[in-house]
């Protein structure tokens, strides 16, 4: 085997050539040579002629973008003596450079963290040809190391923010509702019977005129772009103006009138790629229109369970359905992936066994382009390992992800790597055991019965504690670990605050009250001061920073444990509510906890109807009754327009107090209000009765198709 490969030491004598067969190859060369001369002892050579030291074993860098297409494809082969590293481009050539390499065992973890290994000889098969393409024409991947271009070169990644001259949602920058709104309302959306300026109307010519000369601004200003985007806001707003009502009758939806805009504009700029994004309402394919061919389609499938691979999922009929319309009326088809937990950063999110099945359907369903989205600029959980695997899987999806994934915890965490493939693995396991339907608006609340159960969190708590202790003296892995404790910590605090006074909550008896656990402050404190020493700057895609959740923690911590003689009666409810606002029952409204400013902590929820609860007296002696309601209008949560309060005394209820809400007026700010009724005999009625009368309907400003207002109260106490 050994007369089958070529063997390069690199001596004093005999040194290695680096051959650039033109200007184009030069950079790369010296790109090469920095990485070999780091790794051996002796430096290597650079000449620009291969016939110079003609005995000399040689890489030769090329650039021949005739052999190989306008592609992301180069090649790697040698003969008995040499290497060659041919690519369409300078980029390419730099692909295979660091596929090179890491044959050779160099690493790039992060942007910052690399192996480079101390090498006396390298070895390469004698009369190797292979050509390497990749399963998808972009690969674009949103997380933190990907700001960096080494990084994104090193992995083959490219990068939206340089890619596109405008980029993702951009109805909004192409026709200001600022500029435009209140002179022409026409060139908005007619939505639910009144002009929208979320969205535009895809009939009228003067929007056409309009994003037309928008863009040909924008395409001269980006001459090096290769995408421009012309999608609809981030919001379900679209145009209901009889013009397009007849479009999307036409069409099969709101995605009809959005392509027969789109090609309108994109047949002006035939050269120029227009790429769109099929989401929310536009997410169905449109019928009966032929996409122009310059237009790319951006699929979104943002309700999926993350938890299984698509193809193992029982209910995928729709969603592979969703794929093969698409694949019949564009042949540009890209998709826009999600793959992290967006309403917890920190919190763990079981999802890597299904990657590589999900992008290998992907790539056999025509996907050409992806734009994958992670944590954006925020180390999130295991971010490291997200971006490495998924760089490699995007890349090639033939890739051996377990493989990648030991190689790279085996470098990344050191003597500690055994112990986090177990933690890594454990929760998979325990992710499937528990079937969790895992989407990327969850919280490690609504995960408590599954991978992120009490019993669960014990097993990791142990094995991240061992790391800790085989890690203690090495500073660079011990920080490492630090960081996965983070998010153990986060889950903690988090469920610390839903389980309140019960067994893993955040209160513990004292003498005849409750008070927050004296160690759980300190906690708080050191996961505030680690999170800004990481850079983690915001936990949630909301905003929320470490120091306001450390601020709010601490607000719960002193204020919202109450004692009343409610926690001891029976709460029944006469209205059902919605089950994901409901995870405590009936508990939730008698456990001594108030909510806060977190509507999935600590409040009970109604979609569209009366919130009714009904309270068994049992003789108990109060004559105050009190509670908060939620308001939080960007997600249709509203203060109740009416409240009645009513008691059951000789099988007739009787009312006994009654409240309006002043008239409703706009407000984007999250607020609590809190509702007292004092000053009434509660204990002369068997039952008493809190009825919270919703909104009759949606306010104008947040008139949404199949939304309807939401009722939240917290605690309801009684003394």
């Amino acid at each position: 085997m050994a007369q089958d490969s070529l063997h390069l030491a690199n001596t004093k004598g005999q040194e290695v050539i680096i051959v650039s067969s033109d200007e184009n190859a030069q950079k790369a060369c010296v790109v090469l040579k920095t990485y070999l001369d780091q790794a051996f002892e002796n430096p290597f050579l650079i000449q620009n002629n291969k016939s110079e030291n003609a005995e000399s074993p040689k890489i030769i860098l090329e650039v021949n973008n005739e052999s190989i297409g306008k592609n992301d494809s180069f090649i790697i082969k040698s003969d008995k003596t040499n290497i060659y590293l041919i690519g369409s481009n300078e980029k390419t050539l730099r692909y295979a450079i660091y596929t090179l390499l890491e044959t050779w065992g160099f690493r790039k973890y992060t942007a910052k963290d690399s192996f480079i290994p101390k090498l006396t000889e390298v070895t390469f098969p004698k009369n190797f040809n292979k050509t390497y393409k990749p399963s998808f024409e972009y690969r674009a991947l949103f997380y933190p190391d990907c700001y960096d271009e080494n990084f994104r070169d090193w992995h083959k990644l490219d990068w939206h923010l340089d890619d596109f001259g405008i980029w993702g949602h951009s109805f909004y920058k192409l026709v200001s509702a600022k500029e435009y709104f209140k002179t022409n309302p026409d060139f908005f959306a007619l939505y639910e019977g009144k002009r929208n300026s979320e969205s535009l109307c895809m009939s009228n010519d003067n929007v056409v005129k309009i994003v037309s000369k928008k863009m040909a601004d924008i395409i001269s200003q980006n001459p090096n772009a290769r995408f421009f985007s012309i999608s609809q806001n981030d919001d379900v707003v679209y145009c209901e103006c009889d013009k397009c009502k007849v479009l999307n009758e036409k069409h099969g939806g709101p995605q009809g009138s959005l392509y027969y805009f789109l090609n309108k504009i994109a047949v002006q700029f035939p050269k120029t790629k227009i790429t769109t994004l099929a989401y929310l309402h536009t997410y169905r394919a449109p019928k009966n229109i032929k996409i122009k061919p310059n237009i790319y389609t951006i699929f979104c499938p943002i309700e999926m369970n993350r938890g299984k691979a698509i193809e193992e999922t029982e209910d995928n009929k729709v969603f592979l359905n969703t794929f093969n319309e698409w694949n019949t009326v564009t042949e540009h088809l890209y998709l826009w992936d999600y793959t992290i937990e967006f309403t917890n950063y920190l919190s763990p999110f079981p999802n890597f066994h299904t990657f590589s099945k999900n992008y290998q359907l992907y790539q056999k369903n025509k996907v050409k382009g992806l734009f994958v989205q992670g944590y954006a600029d925020i180390v999130g959980d295991l971010y490291e390992l997200r971006q490495y695997l998924l760089a490699k899987i995007i890349w090639d999806t033939n890739t051996d992800a377990e493989a990648v994934t030991n190689d790279f915890l085996n470098g990344f965490y050191g003597n500690a790597a055994p112990l986090v493939k177990k933690y890594i693995d454990l929760l998979i396991q325990n992710q499937e055991k528990g079937d969790r339907y895992l989407d990327i608006y969850t919280s490690p609340i609504e995960s408590r019965n599954t991978f992120l159960s009490p019993a669960a969190m014990n097993q990791y708590d142990q094995l991240i504690s061992q790391a800790e202790i085989i890690s203690k003296n090495n500073p660079v892995i011990a920080k490492r670990i630090l960081k996965l404790r983070l998010a153990l910590e986060y889950v903690y605090f988090e469920q610390a605050k839903f389980y309140g006074k019960e067994q893993h909550g955040m209160f513990e008896k004292n003498g005849d009250s409750f008070s927050v656990k004296d160690h759980l402050v300190k906690r708080v404190q050191n996961f505030e001061k680690n999170c800004n020493d990481f850079g983690i700057y915001e936990l949630s895609e909301e905003g929320l920073s470490p120091k306001e959740y450390s601020t709010q923690w601490n607000y719960i911590a002193q204020n919202n444990v109450v004692d009343h003689i409610g926690e001891s009666l029976k709460y029944e409810f006469a209205t059902k509510p919605e089950p994901e606002f409901n995870l405590k029952k009936e508990n939730g409204l008698q456990d001594g906890i108030k909510g806060y400013k977190d509507f999935n902590v600590n409040w009970t929820g109604w979609y569209g109807q009366n919130a009714e609860i009904i309270i068994y007296g049992n003789n108990a002696d109060f004559d105050s009754l009190e509670f908060q309601c939620l308001e939080d209008q960007r997600h249709w949560i509203f203060l109740p327009s009416k409240i009645i309060i009513k008691g059951f005394k000789n099988q007739k209820w009787k009312t006994l107090k009654e409240e309006r809400e002043p008239y409703l007026t706009e407000n984007y700010d999250f607020t609590i209000k809190k509702y007292n009724f004092s000053n009434i005999s509660f204990r002369n009625f068997d039952k008493i009765k809190v009825i919270l009368v919703p909104e009759r309907k949606l306010p104008a400003w947040r008139e949404r198709k199949n939304k309807k207002p939401m009722l939240m109260i917290d605690e309801i106490i009684l003394k």
